[in-house]
């Protein structure tokens, strides 16, 4: 009886076992997880761009290259691409190149265009062999490397030379104002530097706060590395009067590693495009100026580190479009005037149009028009 029993259970636990890899077979087939019918998500590559460097006290930024404050620019209904309908541009994909103080336009003002026109392909390139810049913008569209560079310089007597030697005619098209910015660290106390006294600092005459109007402090100037970029040669061309930097620089690779130096060394100063400087929580931008008479390139007064980043300093666009910010330039478009050339006038023209100024006034710089 009890081996009848045991034969009965062997059964029906047999049947259920059937039954259940019957049922869980069905679901699986009838399902949009079957394996048969999985299909992996494909990633969206994207060409890269250069990262502006971002704030400490905040997380980063959801788009490359934005800048602290700013918001992720939608690139898709009216409220991005739909501000350039109307406007025009040639097909195809066409590569550009340059400047890493043109990162926030490349991340919000690119993708408002390619979302209005997407036949207008933009892909940025990197150069081989080096960073970002300027100079190597240029030398990419020299080389036929790219169909248009971007530039926060005007060209270099040598590069119109090169230009010149190859038989090449370059355009340079000015679409925004930029400053270079002065910080220091928040808690130094000093109301602002003359030109001279920036050139004393970075050429090691000036080594002591206490010989510029500071506090006892040792100075500790910091810099991107010499031929990093157009900001760089500004700064060399304008305020060091080409002479050479003080062995005491302290040279970083990229601003974002220049900003956190800045913040953790109390005699720290450092320079870069306003847009970078000014937001920034942990340091505090400087007013410029000569004689004693300093401008300001950021609206009064400073916000006090511990409100930021709830509030935010900001550019004062005012004194870098009349001129009184002595550490102005423009932001060009740099084209060779070729069959390529439609390319870099179309996107010169984008920029230029009002939703472009627009644009480039909320990604931090100033209009020219």
């Amino acid at each position: 009886m009890a081996q009848k029993n045991e034969t009965s259970a062997l059964i029906g636990a047999t049947l259920a076992v059937a039954t259940l890899l019957g049922g869980l077979w069905w679901i699986f087939k009838k399902s949009d997880f079957s394996i048969g019918n999985f299909k992996p998500e494909t990633p969206t590559v994207q060409a890269s761009a250069p990262i502006a460097a971002p704030d400490a006290n905040t997380s980063a930024p959801s788009q490359p290259g934005m800048r602290p404050g700013m918001q992720p620019t939608t690139t898709g209904g009216t409220s991005s691409g739909g501000s350039f309908a109307g406007l025009s541009a040639p097909s195809g994909q066409f590569n550009y190149g340059g400047s890493t103080s043109w990162a926030p336009i490349r991340s919000s003002l690119d993708a408002s265009i390619q979302s209005a026109l997407p036949q207008f392909q933009l892909r940025y390139v990197n150069p081989s062999g080096g960073p970002p810049s300027s100079g190597s913008g240029v030398k990419m569209l020299l080389n036929r490397q790219i169909d248009f560079a971007q530039t926060s310089q005007p060209l270099s007597p040598q590069e119109k030379k090169q230009a010149q030697q190859a038989g090449i005619s370059l355009q340079e098209i000015a679409v925004a104002l930029d400053g270079v910015a002065v910080a220091v660290n928040p808690s130094l106390n000093i109301p602002g530097l003359t030109l001279a006294q920036l050139q004393e600092i970075y050429t090691g005459k000036a080594t002591n706060w206490q010989q510029v109007g500071g506090p006892n402090l040792p100075i500790v100037p910091i810099s991107r590395n010499v031929g990093s970029g157009g900001t760089v040669d500004l700064f060399i061309d304008s305020v060091l009067s080409g002479q050479s930097f003080s062995s005491n620089v302290q040279f970083v690779g990229t601003t974002t590693q220049a900003l956190q130096k800045l913040g953790r060394e109390p005699g720290g100063v450092y320079f870069a495009s306003a847009p970078e400087v000014v937001p920034q929580c942990t340091v505090k931008p400087l007013a410029i100026g000569q004689a004693g008479q300093f401008v300001p390139p950021y609206q009064e007064p400073v916000v006090p580190k511990d409100q930021c980043p709830a509030r935010r300093t900001q550019l004062n666009a005012q004194t870098l479009r009349n001129g009184s910010y002595p550490l102005t330039r423009n932001l060009y478009v740099v084209v060779r005037q070729d069959a390529s050339s439609k390319a870099g006038e179309a996107y010169a023209n984008l920029l230029l149009s009002n939703a472009g100024q627009e644009m480039l006034e909320k990604a931090g710089f100033v209009k020219v028009r």
